[in-house]
């Protein structure tokens, strides 16, 4: 959303007037008066990064100072903030990035180092959330807000700057509207700006699935619904957006905080309050970017769930961006496990890791594969670099694309009448000319100029074809982007749902019985996945029976099996697994009769029980008592025991065993227990 010049002159004005926070002790009392744990619910940092005749790309400002990114991460900022030179992006362009955080400065992953975990309120939003809404442990979502234009005062002749909002929560349809709102005004204001934006994100709400969230921010209110996990989608709100004049009180009332430090925005910078509606935090039109390869599209459904390797080549990161998250969302509710990159650069720190090929040991030889990875370029050297990947997706240009022609070529059921152009990103470069030319760089390096997936897969399904001309006549009919990209992921959502439910039933059966957890001994672990057992339902009970695609679904499961989206998933249900028996083993413990037990028992071993009703109780205490799943901490794992009330009642049960087994022991050892 753009800020219309009217208004952002007047709240140009008023951070002059009431802000001097350009200067170090006027500074820090803006920094010591921040919620900084609740600014770091939402965001990370703000920096900008500029063109410097000498260094090249430079970051010029990383707001707040105390979170300032490692060396590495500093150095892949710089080189994703800035399109490539190819690219020819001219005017405003917007886009995202994905990079990974660096432990120990280097550039890999490293579980046990601080900067790679997350903070408790992340862990909780976690338990609540979808996994596609999930906060990113490893690494963080960088929005760009890349600004390009002529300036024959400036040595080089442009102006060239780039506003990133770094963070670890992958909200593209939240962070977008904030980058557009604040990117502008900082450009035209300066770290003012900023200072005042954190300011006011530290006084949002905390971070919480299944309450509306009221987020303001300058003249905007944004609210939005993050959905409870396994829901309905019944806790969304439509996409509004309402302008109220607004009450001197009112005001007051949502900014009283400014009035307090003159440092900071006064309340009368908002004589209007504007609301914006946000359905979704993170599900994007998908459509604007798979029209072009919607004859494909089950293919591509195939080749994410199974995390082959991809390559998307475009002309702007706002392009490549944009596809590489439509790829990732198809097998939504499933989480992506494998690697992606929606926009990367020769100059990033792990080019050669996923450049280079790596070894798979097959049964009858040795071969070279790519990684796992769905990346997103704009250089016409990866054209040439990834020539052996196999599986390649060339965006066209929007202003030279017909999609019905395109589909007519592909489909045999598609119309052959012109069409309406289809747009990618709010965030596309708005020079078109500059962009055809480096689309025509990208083409010329090569000799297939095709557009759409390049492939020899072979998919294990047949692709529904009543689906694909829906499509192709809410085309030609002018349906409305937000409608196609609804049908498209409803879709999928329930073909990924057909998918994965078998493989959820089975799981299921893993779980011992309820009768086989004693108090008295240690909760049991899940039986074991059996591939070939898992394959043998599938008769009786496979996909087969809630989708109406036919094919090898058997094989298609083999190939899922060796993905990293399998173990991500299996990993994550076992643990829910084991979090249920230690759940289920916790509250037979606080249940059972142990002044009976102790009968007969010697006093070491009513001793040794009484010590581990104290570390359960140790590790119920630990919980937040207000989050709305209650978890304790075993072996460094979240344990899931249920609501605060249940907690509580366990808890209180737990005292009273460890109280009457204290009885039956003598004098001298209820004393030593006492002070223990």
């Amino acid at each position: 959303m753009e800020i219309s010049e009217e208004k952002d002159s007047q709240i140009g004005s008023n951070l002059k007037n009431n802000t001097k926070l350009q200067t170090g002790t006027d500074t820090e009392t803006t920094t010591s008066s921040c919620n900084w744990s609740r600014f770091s619910e939402w965001v990370h940092c703000m920096c900008v990064v500029t063109f410097d005749l000498e260094l090249g790309q430079a970051i010029e400002v990383i707001y707040p100072e105390k979170f300032t990114p490692s060396e590495q991460e500093k150095t892949n900022i710089c080189y994703l903030a800035f399109p490539d030179s190819n690219s020819g992006c001219m005017g405003d362009t917007q886009f995202h990035v994905r990079l990974r955080l660096a432990a120990d400065g280097s550039n890999h992953q490293n579980d046990n180092n601080k900067n790679t975990s997350l903070s408790f309120e992340h862990k909780r939003f976690n338990t609540q959330c979808n996994s596609v809404q999930k906060a990113d442990k490893a690494h963080y979502w960088g929005f760009v807000y890349f600004r390009q234009r002529k300036e024959a005062s400036l040595p080089r002749g442009y102006f060239q700057k780039s506003f990133i909002l770094l963070t670890r929560l992958p909200f593209f349809n939240l962070f977008y509207e904030i980058l557009s709102q604040l990117a502008p005004m900082y450009f035209l204001h300066g770290l003012s700006v900023i200072e005042s934006a954190c300011y006011q994100i530290s006084n949002w709400p905390s971070l919480q699935a299944g309450e509306l969230l009221r987020l303001s921010l300058f003249e905007t209110v944004y609210q939005t619904v993050i959905p409870l996990a396994n829901s309905k989608g019944g806790n969304h709100i439509s996409n509004t957006t309402t302008t109220t004049t607004t009450t001197k009180t009112t005001i007051d009332n949502l900014n009283c905080n400014f009035n307090k430090n003159k440092k900071l925005l006064t309340c009368d910078v908002y004589p209007i309050l504007q609301t914006k509606n946000i359905s979704s935090v993170s599900e994007i039109d998908v459509f604007r970017s798979l029209s072009c390869v919607i004859s494909n599209v089950y293919t591509l459904w195939e080749l994410v769930l199974t995390a082959e390797p991809i390559v998307v080549i475009g002309s702007s990161p706002a392009d490549t961006s944009h596809m590489v998250q439509s790829l990732v969302s198809l097998i939504a509710p499933l989480e992506f496990c494998a690697e992606s990159r929606p926009y990367f650069t020769i100059h990033d720190s792990e080019f050669k890791e996923f450049t280079r090929e790596q070894q798979q040991q097959g049964q009858s030889a040795t071969t070279t594969v790519p990684p796992g990875i769905i990346i997103g370029v704009t250089n016409p050297f990866f054209v040439k670099l990834l020539k052996d990947w196999p599986h390649m997706i060339r965006i066209p240009m929007n202003d030279c694309f017909n999609l019905t022609s395109h589909l007519a070529a592909t489909t045999p059921t598609s119309s052959s009448s012109s069409v309406p152009k289809t747009s990618s990103f709010t965030g596309t470069s708005s020079s078109s000319s500059s962009s055809a030319a480096a689309n025509k760089r990208i083409n010329s390096s090569t000799n297939d100029n095709a557009v759409g997936l390049i492939t020899k897969y072979k998919p294990f399904l047949k692709k529904d074809k009543a689906l694909i001309k829906k499509i192709l006549i809410g085309v030609n009919t002018k349906r409305p982007e937000h409608v196609q990209s609804a049908l498209l992921r409803r879709n999928f959502l329930e073909l990924t749902q057909s998918f994965m439910i078998p493989l959820e039933r089975y799981m299921a059966s893993l779980m011992p019985l309820q009768r086989d957890i004693s108090p008295f001994k240690s909760a049991p672990s899940p039986n074991q996945f059996k591939q070939d057992d898992f394959l043998a339902t599938l008769d009786q009970s496979g996909p087969h029976l809630t989708s109406p695609l036919k094919g090898n679904w058997k094989s298609l499961y083999q190939r899922f099996f060796n993905s990293p989206n399998f173990k991500g998933w299996y990993e994550t249900r076992h643990k829910e697994l084991q979090r249920t028996l230690q759940s289920i083993q916790l509250q037979a413990l606080s249940g059972a009769d142990l002044n009976q037990w102790a009968q007969g028992k010697q006093e070491v071993e009513i001793i040794d029980m009484i010590i581990k009703l104290k570390q359960k109780l140790k590790l119920s205490s630990s919980i937040n008592e207000n989050s709305n799943n209650s978890c304790l901490s075993v072996n460094n794992e979240e344990i899931i025991v249920g609501t605060t009330t249940q907690l509580n009642e366990t808890r209180r049960k737990l005292l009273y065993q460890i109280e009457s087994m204290k009885q039956s022991l003598p004098d001298d050892l209820k004393t030593i227990l006492f002070d223990t």
